[in-house]
């Protein structure tokens, strides 16, 4: 029986470049499949800051950063809380990947070009007790060149397959039905879509030209999750996490819209823990959009007053950057959907960085000069940029003017502008003191003992009222979608798994697809920089697998 390769590849994001590149090395033909054009070649990958969670790394030790295997696996299933027998294959994946963090992640990656910014962050602290949620050290590792430097790798592997003839190139090509023959999935059918010329990331035609029906001995689903479609967000939305608000931002592209996992769950593929997902609390709207409803994630120092739509301070330990789910959590339950960070230009001067390529030129562009100027700068300029033009800022030189903003801003007037002086004063008060009773505060200075904080990301503490630290400065935050963290469920081969938990023949899923691996490697939480190194490790062992299956 002729086929058109020996593998197909459905989803041209990172996950689906490192499994074709592994195909490709492998000597396996490959046909790689995106419904997208090929001006969106890397996916979601390609818009992040590039970080990668590492444990036991150079730029750790060179920071002073003792971090281990064992400290690693204990904040991992502390954070993931695995506790259903459907997290038996997620489980097993979240040890692999543990290993390949504290192992060969990083000296594979460099052998390919990959280099890291050399302050690491600490994203995700937690704030519990030390075998619950959260980083017990930094270990967020910026790629150099963000997002882009590291699809690089993968992409010039990929393309140097299509120069020696084993990779073919599809876009524009959009699954629709996954078929067997005598057992085995091996035929994928979809729509040719129109040709499109709109930049990456803005939303491509869905008007099809034609069809196509393509056969190959194994394929892998590596077709993202479903953040961009918030019909379906709201569908899975669990009830531990409240009710999801009205208004939701978009962290991802409209074509990350999760239609490919009911596609493989109508061909027998089992799709577990549907009701995880990851979510972020700081989100505000883009002023300079590129898809619709395009939100950018503040990633927050922790000096900042976090306060619900009301002015009253969330609850310990919700602090800015220690706990994303809790804090979604406690937003939704609150009969509001927004939050707000009220802080002073001196603070979001140090402490804020914005999620994102694009909003940060200097690391994508691998500027020394740039980012030099960055720590240099009172305030970034794409930080100023959102300052001058988002929706989501306030900014006034004293409380009152502050108040009436915020108010105006949300149309209700919410904010009581005693109460809230009250409440900062309060803090402010806390500072002039070196023992403390506020958490917050202990934090603050505690952030302050890690010398890549202390240099680049935490501001040394003051009184937010303290004039020469102003203007004042008040940001709405929204919830903006993300990731999904369950999937369909593969075993330690990235085999896709029937109800029956048998695998089903010819068919393997990586990246977000696949949970990350496993159907939910992060379990309930995740530690931050494990996305786009779980689309890595799992592309990487589909391609792998499959190319022993089809040899």
């Amino acid at each position: 029986m002729a086929y058109d390769a020996d593998v197909i590849v459905i989803g041209a994001g990172l996950a689906g470049l490192a499994a074709t590149a592994e195909l490709a090395d492998a000597g396996r033909k490959v046909l790689l499949l995106d419904q997208e054009p090929e001006q969106s070649f890397g996916g979601q990958a390609h818009w992040s800051f590039g970080g990668l969670f590492l444990v036991d790394s150079p730029e750790q030790r060179r920071m002073r950063i003792r971090d281990s295997h064992a400290l690693a696996r204990q904040d991992w299933l502390g954070t993931a809380g695995f506790d259903r027998e459907e997290d038996h294959w997620p489980r097993r994946w979240a040890e692999a990947y543990v290993d390949f963090a504290a192992g060969e992640k990083r000296p594979w990656l460099h052998a390919q070009g990959v280099r890291f910014f050399p302050v690491v962050g600490w994203a995700e602290r937690g704030g519990y007790d030390a075998g619950g949620h959260g980083n017990s050290v930094p270990r967020f590792h910026i790629t150099w060149g963000t997002g882009p430097g590291l699809v690089e790798p993968f992409e010039r592997r990929v393309r140097e397959g299509v120069a020696r003839g084993l990779v073919e190139l599809r876009f524009r090509h959009r699954v629709t039905g996954l078929g067997r023959t005598s057992g085995a999935l091996d035929t994928v059918t979809g729509e040719i879509l129109e040709p499109s010329a709109v930049p990456r990331g803005e939303a491509s035609s869905r008007e099809a030209t034609g069809s196509f029906e393509l056969r190959a001995q194994a394929v892998v689903v590596t077709s993202g999750g479903i953040g961009g479609n918030h019909d379906l967000v709201r569908a899975q939305w669990p009830e531990r996490l409240g009710t999801p608000p009205g208004k939701l931002l978009s962290g991802v592209p409209a074509h990350v819209d999760g239609l490919m996992l009911g596609i493989a769950e109508s061909a027998g593929a089992r799709h577990i823990n549907r009701d995880r997902m990851w979510h972020y609390t700081e989100g505000i709207e883009n002023w300079n959009p590129i898809w619709a409803r395009h939100g950018i994630r503040i990633l927050p120092g922790p000096s900042s007053l976090w306060l619900d739509a009301r002015g009253r301070r969330l609850p310990v330990p919700l602090f800015p950057g220690f706990d994303t789910l809790g804090t979604l959590e406690h937003i939704t339950r609150s009969g509001h959907g927004h939050t707000w960070f009220v802080l002073n230009q001196r603070i979001i001067g140090k402490e804020f960085a914005l999620s994102g390529s694009e909003q940060n030129p200097d690391l994508t562009g691998r500027s020394v000069r740039g980012v030099i100027g960055r720590a240099r700068a009172g305030v970034p300029g794409p930080v100023r940029a959102f300052m001058d033009n988002g929706a989501d800022f306030v900014v006034e030189k004293d409380l009152a003017a502050l108040v009436r903003g915020m108010n105006a801003l949300t149309g209700e007037p919410l904010i009581d502008e005693a109460a809230l002086g009250r409440e900062i004063t309060a803090r402010d008060r806390e500072i002039a003191n070196p023992f403390t009773k506020d958490l917050q505060v202990t934090a603050i200075r505690g952030a302050r003992r890690y010398l890549g904080d202390k240099l680049i990301r935490t501001a040394a503490p003051h009184r937010i009222l303290d004039p020469a630290a102003g203007p004042l400065v008040a940001v709405r935050l929204n919830i903006l979608t993300r990731k999904s963290l369950g999937g369909l469920e593969t075993d330690l081969s990235s085999r896709v798994l029937a109800d029956d938990g048998e695998p089903l023949p010819g068919l393997y899923a990586a990246g977000e697809a696949a949970g990350f691996g496993g159907g939910g490697v992060h379990g309930y939480r995740s530690l931050e920089g494990t996305f786009l190194g779980g689309c890595i490790f799992s592309g990487r062992t589909a391609g792998r697998a499959a190319a022993k299956a089809v040899s």
